[in-house]
């Protein structure tokens, strides 16, 4: 596996030794060739991916979001188009329903909650204690983060961001490239594209 150096990293590379997975190094533009983060050498930027063999690798992005940004998929679409193919990581502590189902490149964290029927999409976060109840579908290159709480039957559009400890109460529709505040309480649908904060979550 490599891994794309950012914030990220660290916890992607502390999932990976549970998981058994071998990581030959990272990529980033910030740092120097040999660099070691986490204890992995940095092999140059992106770059030196299109420099070697397809096959027989695999990669994940180290790097999360703060809030909808198009980075992850632009990156996740450009590797994908060369050929290379993500890995799905999911934390030993998480709760995965046998009748969940996690697309690839998705990275599902440490004590996450996934019940029966839940549809987490590609090269998604599900962050730290979140908690997805059942038949809740996330859309792709979401980041679900630390502490979210989503009730049954709620959708999450491709490319939204659920900030920290957000609710959103069942059956609601989160559109795409939507951004919820941390904390905030969602009790309406959302078009997509909504900016929202507060209990009741509100416009900004």
């Amino acid at each position: 596996m490599i891994l794309g150096a950012g914030g990220h990293a660290r916890v992607l590379l502390d999932l990976a030794e549970l998981l058994g997975l071998e990581v030959m190094g990272l990529t980033s533009p910030h740092h120097e060739v040999g660099t070691l983060v986490g204890g992995k050498p940095v092999l140059g930027s992106d770059r030196v991916l299109f420099e070697r063999e397809v096959g027989g690798v695999e990669l994940a992005i180290g790097f999360g979001t703060t809030g909808v940004s198009p980075f992850r998929k632009a990156l996740f679409d450009r590797m994908r188009d060369a050929g290379y193919r993500f890995v799905t990581l999911i934390h030993p502590s998480a709760c995965v329903s046998g009748g969940a189902v996690v697309g690839e490149g998705s990275q599902i964290m440490a004590g996450t909650v996934l019940q029966t029927g839940v549809k987490v999409g590609e090269n998604c976060i599900v962050n730290t204690r979140a908690s997805l109840d059942h038949d809740v579908w996330v859309g792709d290159h979401c980041h679900i983060a630390p502490g979210v709480v989503c009730s049954g039957n709620v959708e999450v559009g491709d490319g939204s961001h659920l900030g920290v400890g957000a609710v959103v109460i069942e059956g609601i529709k989160v559109g795409s490239g939507s951004m919820v505040a941390a904390g905030a309480v969602v009790v309406v649908d959302l078009a997509p594209g909504a900016r929202v904060k507060g209990v009741p979550a509100r416009n900004f």
